[in-house]
């Protein structure tokens, strides 16, 4: 099956358009032509007619009869000339007429018929709608005058006419179907050219080439479809990215523990270490390091599909972060770190899952907990404002640079450089932090902490659940 492009479909559907204009133009003319010129000319028949039409009562008026007339053509050119006077009181009136101009040929298609409608002298074919124009002498019809109109253009001014009209109209004509190509083609060429880029380019990454991006020429709907290709191109390309880093990232934060439990078991069996206290409890370690990273995981990939269960109550925020904190503060007491909490003195009531809202408080405790250096401090601040409740929670050095800030949520992205997982997670507690913030409704940010470290800030509004 021959492929037809989308310029060519585009230049054949122009030019077809102006060819059947130029054609109901022609067809137009043409009715106007047999309409409105034929009847003008007949018109100027019928006044050519009537401008005679005196000379034939004083004719009547001189002989009595048509006999002078009847088939003697002298006398009959003589009497359908009106420029022409005759010989008699009325002649001189009716030769001093205004002449009425005679380019129509109606001298050679008048006939005069008798009283009886015989004819006399004239035009021999008279048609069935010849106009009769009645000759009366003292309220008397002696004869009348027949004038067959034009059914046709046969005479050599009006074939001329006809002529002329014809050759423009085919000027015309063919001037509009060339100038209707030339729009066509440029068209197809100038217009489609961003069309025919993106839909090359589109080709290109379907076939995974994520780096192809369309030059944008123009601000049209074209150009806009140029610029949102190099947003999706863009959005594909970061995807495959950052789905080829969470890859890896994966089978690195897996490949860890597994490599730890294969040596301990092969230490293990080989006798070189004991399956004593230590060895089981290293191992058991190294099973909850990997059922963490795995859990985490589920948690996202459920979180990602939109399947992550919520189950909203109204709720006290204040208990929930007071509980949370609770439970951290031995641990915080062992790395010498200082845990402090500052509320409201009245309870900030929410719609919101009490137990996704400890795993958020719990994970952003454990992130200062495992970043914070000893000595440090860790001040978590509840506010209440007409429409949302602010809970801030700022620790104290090291910081956070400012170029890292916005990666913090990312997958598997540690602001460590090496990969030593004793330093901390695997990298997946702010993004499942600010997934639980988004399902309520509500932001997570980061910023450069006034105490030297970072600055994690949760913005729930009131309204949201």
């Amino acid at each position: 099956m021959i492929r037809t492009s989308l310029s060519t479909k585009l230049f054949i559907a122009v030019l077809a358009t102006m060819i059947s204009v130029v054609l109901a133009m022609a067809v137009a003319n043409g009715v106007s032509f047999s309409r409105g010129f034929l009847g003008y000319l007949n018109e100027l028949s019928v006044q050519r007619m009537e401008s005679v039409q005196p000379r034939f009562v004083a004719a009547w008026r001189l002989h009595q009869d048509w006999n002078f007339v009847h088939d003697k053509p002298p006398a009959w050119f003589e009497l359908i000339r009106p420029d022409r006077p005759i010989n008699e009181p009325d002649g001189a009136r009716f030769g001093r007429q205004t002449p009425v101009s005679d380019l129509t040929g109606a001298v050679f298609r008048i006939t005069l018929l008798d009283a009886a409608g015989e004819r006399v002298m004239g035009y021999y074919q008279i048609s069935q709608d010849a106009i009769r124009l009645p000759i009366d002498v003292d309220g008397r019809t002696v004869g009348w005058l027949a004038m067959t109109p034009f059914q046709s253009v046969t005479e050599a001014g009006g074939q001329r006419f006809f002529h002329n009209q014809m050759v423009w109209s085919l000027a015309i004509g063919s001037l509009c179907v060339l100038l209707a190509g030339l729009i066509a083609w440029w068209v197809a060429r100038r217009l489609l050219a961003p069309v025919r880029q993106v839909a090359a380019a589109t080709h290109r990454l379907a076939a995974g080439d994520y780096a192809e991006r369309v030059h944008v020429i123009t601000d049209d709907e074209a150009g806009q479809l140029a610029r949102d290709f190099n947003l999706l191109a863009h959005t594909l390309e970061r995807n495959e990215r950052l789905r080829r880093d969470f890859m890896a990232d994966v089978s690195h934060e897996l490949r860890t523990p597994l490599s730890v439990l294969r040596g301990e078991l092969e230490a293990l069996e080989d006798g070189v270490r004991k399956p004593d206290r230590a060895a089981l409890q290293s191992l058991q370690g190294e099973v909850a390091r990997l059922g963490k990273l795995v859990d985490d995981l589920y948690e996202l990939s459920l979180t990602d599909v939109g399947a992550l269960s919520y189950r909203k109550e109204i709720i006290d925020v204040q208990e929930e972060v007071r509980r949370a904190v609770a439970s951290q503060v031995e641990r915080f007491r062992q790395r010498q770190l200082r845990l402090s909490i500052e509320a409201p003195p009245l309870a900030q009531w929410l719609a919101a899952d009490a137990d996704r809202l400890q795993q958020l408080f719990t994970n952003l405790l454990e992130n200062s907990l495992r970043y914070t250096d000893p000595g440090g401090e860790l001040r978590v601040i509840l506010n209440d404002d007409p429409t949302l409740i602010r809970i801030d929670f700022i620790d104290s050095s090291p910081g956070v640079d400012d170029q890292q800030l916005p990666r913090l949520f990312e997958r598997f992205y540690r602001t460590e450089g090496s990969r030593n997982r004793e330093s901390g997670g695997a990298g997946l507690g702010l993004a499942i932090c600010e997934s639980i913030v988004a399902a309520h409704g509500g932001t997570l940010t980061a910023q450069r902490s006034p105490l030297g470290g970072l600055w994690l800030s949760i913005r729930l509004p009131k309204g949201a659940a």
